[in-house]
């Protein structure tokens, strides 16, 4: 290397994804922002997928274009018919043309058109020269950032997860308290997904937020070996742009999904009605108000049979009572997420809550350690309700009935790992966040708990607690952790005669040293004018 000159730096993945989101910074708003980075990147991903089935075909058949332009060639391995305009390579082609605006706008409308069964309603189609409102050359230096991604150095196996993640996480993190409920972190969804172990059947989420639950749902059948073909996922959303985020989440990974054919309020039009699920992922928008008008869905079979109606002021009853109905009656699981208010509300809420744990329908609580969460710092507590708590065999495992019996378990205290956002150059969010090692030490606690095998589980001060139905009704019905687990108080461990011995002691010990230190500096300097005598 000649002197003076300097070895190129490469970049991360993550430094070049933020390099998308710098191109757009000062443009639109961070909705607008996101769709255009999120869509772009969805045409990339797919156009790479359609590239690689199309030279697939080729090999087998021949340049030949009744094969080629043959749409089902390509859907039948989930991949999306592509136009060459609609193509990547086609808009990186034309970036620096005076109606590129137009062009990634028009290439959205026929990959729709073209694949509507999957896509209808998907993409940003009027996004670009209708909404956004950016230059053509921030737009070619938009595309430009976004086609460093396709770098060989970042083809990795879940390249599409961790570009996708990126931008989900950190427009949550940048956003206000609305921007943010879309996405749950995903050590959270991946904790959920390894307690309830959805390996076949169907997994609904009633707020599907941009399909986290249904990714980590699947990822977690593929890591433990199993197929995912096995598993199907349905759900709904009531937001329309966060509901086109779930489909191109999905989609742009190959999971088949029924979102319903538009967003859509589950309370007030429930998309899958007379449905019965295996398995319900959840993390309903926290404490949320209005969900219904006063007067309304008071005979509806989801909350007829409860003592009570949930109150119109906060739905977090409503969602129990929701999803609840959803569940197989045999074998039905949920693991879902609720604001900690939930665990001691009163009034109506104390009722339903009085009549679900009296039905046995509650397995375990876990309160998760704070500020792990986008848009609140508050700690936040993760619900298992089972259907069927009695002895059997579960994926290998022996499990002991526990009819009867709540497991509450209390994380506050899992703090310190930490993980950083960039929101921009100057500002930076941290969030608590939990290890794999703690989700295995989780997961063990939990199973510990449901195994047959005597003395696997044991009671651990500060941390879990196995509580009888006698138990909670002598608390009045409370699922807060707290009430149930042994606290320590660590003050009374100290003996203080002798801590008081140890602090005077130790204090002798430094008295006599300044003496012996000040008697040498006496003699050190006598003599030699500096006053001491």
């Amino acid at each position: 290397m000649a002197k003076g000159t300097k070895k190129k730096e490469e970049k991360t993945l993550e430094q070049v994804l933020w390099d998308c989101r710098v191109a757009l910074r000062g443009i639109g708003s961070t909705e607008k922002n996101r769709d255009a980075i999120i869509g772009l990147v969805f045409v990339m991903f797919a156009s790479s997928k359609f590239e690689k089935r199309r030279q697939e075909i080729i090999d087998e058949y021949g340049e030949i274009d009744v094969f080629l332009e043959d749409k089902s060639f390509y859907l039948s391995e989930n991949v999306y018919y592509m136009n060459e305009t609609s193509r990547w390579s086609y808009l990186v082609q034309e970036a620096s043309s005076n109606d590129i605006a137009v062009k990634i706008d028009t290439a959205m409308a026929d990959i729709e058109d073209l694949n509507p069964e999957a896509l209808k309603g998907t993409l940003p189609t009027d996004n670009f020269y209708v909404k956004l409102g950016a230059s053509n050359s921030v737009l070619k230096g938009l595309i430009d950032a976004i086609n460093k991604i396709q770098d060989e150095r970042f083809q990795e196996e879940d390249l599409i997860g961790r570009v996708y993640e990126y931008f989900l996480k950190n427009y949550a993190a940048s956003g206000t308290k609305d921007d943010g409920e879309f996405y749950t972190p995903s050590c959270v969804v991946q904790l959920i997904a390894e307690l309830i172990e959805p390996f076949d059947g169907v997994v609904y989420d009633p707020c599907c937020g941009t399909g986290g639950m249904f990714v980590q749902s699947l990822k977690f059948v593929q890591e433990h070996n199993g197929q995912k073909e096995k598993v199907s996922v349905i759900g709904q959303e009531s937001n329309p742009d966060t509901w086109r985020l779930a489909k191109m989440n999905l989609a742009i990974r190959g999971i088949a999904h029924n979102l319903g054919e538009k967003n859509a309020s589950t309370f007030t039009n429930d998309l899958h009605k007379d449905t019965t699920v295996d398995y319900i992922m959840a993390n309903p928008p926290f404490n949320l108000k209005g969900w219904r008008g006063e007067n309304e869905l008071i005979d509806d079979p989801r909350f007829k049979h409860a003592k009570a109606m949930p109150p119109v002021s906060n739905a977090n009853y409503a969602w129990i009572l929701h999803m609840l109905s959803k569940l197989d009656v045999t074998n039905g699981i949920a693991g879902f997420l609720l604001a900690n208010g939930a665990l001691n509300a009163d009034s109506n809420e104390y009722e339903i809550r009085k009549q679900i744990i009296e039905e046995d329908k509650v397995e375990a609580i876990i309160v998760l350690p704070r500020d792990m969460f986008y848009t609140t710092d508050i700690s936040v507590t993760l619900w298992i309700l089972n259907n069927n708590k009695k002895a059997g065999v579960k994926n290998g495992r022996t499990l002991r009935d526990r009819t009867g019996e709540i497991l509450f378990i209390d994380l506050r205290q899992w703090g310190g790992n930490i993980e950083t956002y960039t929101i921009d150059k100057n500002k930076k969010k941290k969030k608590n966040i939990l290890t794999d090692a703690q989700i295995n030490d989780i997961k063990k606690m939990y199973f510990d708990w449901q195994s047959a095998e005597e003395g696997k589980y044991k009671d651990v001060p500060e941390l879990c607690k196995s509580a009888t139905l006698e138990d909670v009704k002598a608390k009045n019905y409370s699922l807060a952790p707290s009430k149930y687990i042994e606290f320590i108080d660590h003050d009374l461990d100290i003996d203080y005669e002798k801590e008081m011995a140890r602090i005077q002691n130790e204090m002798k010990e430094i008295i006599a040293q300044e003496k012996e230190s000040q008697t040498m500096l006496t003699e050190a300097f006598k003599g030699i004018g500096y006053g001491i005598d």
